[in-house]
């Protein structure tokens, strides 16, 4: 058995699979000049650093309704949102339906009518809506939010280059709706997750905010000072929030990630993303898998189970395996019946993907804590909101990023943060940004 290991670990090494192989201290240095490019504006950056023009606040005003709209993935939520005297949310009027676009293209007037079609019913009970948009978007001065591009799933073309809050306006306008007063604020998930960490109640005293999400994809907002923002003319005094597109950056440990970054749709962008996020996870590890049946460390009988029952391997199905790796019910567990040396190098491969992907994503946040300038205080730490079902449900993946966090973060750097998990955060943080109009 010591000599299986010896050689996974051998491979392990080779293709800089092992989290060991990562340069923390480089990998950091690597990060925080990427955002000081991005903010400086200069386009060969990684990251995009997008300013929002969306600010915190600590006072957020009570008992004042505000329309929500999420438009995230392919579902399209409505609901009003007011917050009591204590900053808890309270969330009724709530409704789900399809994003326009989903199941046949839409032109665009069809796209707003659709939204209109579902903001109508509120509208008569705010003037306030925060427009939660989790597809790429410029943000404007304004709050306004410029669709740059739609995924795959919504074919919705026209949109592009619309503003989508002056749009929306402009068809309640056309159905008879009063919208002289009307205000829209037009966020990004991320931000959104940032704010509602900020506006939910909380004993701790934060010195500042982070929203994080590690799910389908991957993306990490912050807040910023102005005259840091080289690219923005804008007041010097103040802060704003950054989205910082990190999924984005530019990194590649070895020649196996170069392999696998290559088969995908786009090979020159979101290679972390590739290496972290729940929709790259599994296929990367599938791959490796298929690598290390190749170089003879798996029996010839694991090498038949695994083409005959995996097709494609999922994050879901590879963090099974590490949750009950006797469960006689998990493919993975099948494809090793009966070998423990199967049985334990599939283990040590899958743990070491997820390690790195912890260890990776606790340099991207601990670059954004760094760059934010707050968490120095262990008594005023920075409140990580971080939402995704890859974070919280993959083995081993929240337990072994907070370990990075703690060494590099903590114990190298004496940063403070701590983690909460807020649900309804985009819907929250919609409803705060739009009371900050």
């Amino acid at each position: 058995m010591q000599e299986i290991v010896q050689k996974t670990e051998e491979f392990l090494n080779r293709y800089k699979i092992d989290a060991d192989q990562i340069d923390m201290d480089q990998l950091i240095t690597s990060f925080l000049s990427e955002m000081e490019k991005g903010l400086a504006g200069d386009r060969r950056s990684s990251l995009k650093m997008i300013p929002t023009y969306t600010t915190t606040s600590e006072t957020i005003p009570a008992d004042q309704p505000v329309i929500v709209i999420d438009a995230g993935g392919t579902n399209l939520r409505t609901c009003l949102v007011r917050f009591d005297q204590e900053k808890n949310p309270r969330i009724s009027e709530f409704k789900k339906t399809s994003m326009p676009g989903v199941k046949s293209e839409v032109t665009a007037k069809g796209f707003f009518a659709i939204i209109a079609d579902e903001v109508e019913r509120l509208i008569d009970l705010s003037d306030r809506i925060g427009f939660c948009f989790s597809y790429a978007a410029e943000i404007t001065p304004d709050r306004d939010g410029i669709p740059l591009v739609f995924s795959k799933e919504i074919k919705a073309p026209e949109v592009i280059g619309m503003p989508l809050g002056k749009s929306l306006l402009a068809e309640l306008a056309r159905r008879g709706h009063d919208v002289r007063k009307k205000k829209v604020a037009v966020l990004n998930d991320t931000v959104a997750t940032l704010l509602a960490g900020q506006g939910t109640p909380s004993e701790v005293p934060y010195s500042g905010y982070v929203g994080f999400i590690l799910g389908t994809g991957t993306n990490t907002a912050y807040i910023e000072s102005n005259k840091k923002i080289v690219k923005l003319s804008a007041d010097p005094s103040k802060t704003q929030i950054i989205n910082i597109e990190s999924g984005n950056f530019d990194y590649c440990p070895g020649p196996f990630d170069r392999k696998f970054f290559d088969s995908t749709k786009e090979p020159d962008q979101y290679h972390l993303e590739k290496m972290i996020s729940g929709a790259y996870l599994g296929p990367i590890c599938g791959s490796i898998i298929t690598e290390a049946i190749h170089a003879g460390l798996f029996s010839e009988t694991f090498g038949g189970r695994y083409a005959e029952r995996i097709q494609t391997l999922s994050t879901t199905v590879m963090s099974n395996y590490l949750e009950m790796p006797f469960n006689s019910g998990y493919e993975l567990v099948q494809c090793v019946e009966g070998d423990d040396g199967d049985a334990h190098v599939l283990w040590l491969i899958i743990n070491a993907v997820i390690e790195r992907a912890a260890k990776l994503t606790a340099a991207n946040l601990t670059s954004t804590i760094l760059k934010s300038g707050s968490g120095t205080d262990p008594r005023k730490p920075v409140c990580i909101n971080a939402d995704g079902t890859t974070l919280y449900k993959t083995e081993y993946l929240l337990e072994y990023t907070n370990f990075y966090l703690h060494h590099y973060l903590q114990r190298r750097h004496k940063r403070y943060y701590r983690f909460v998990r807020i649900d309804d955060s985009p819907t929250i943080g919609s409803a705060v940004a739009a009371l900050g109009l």
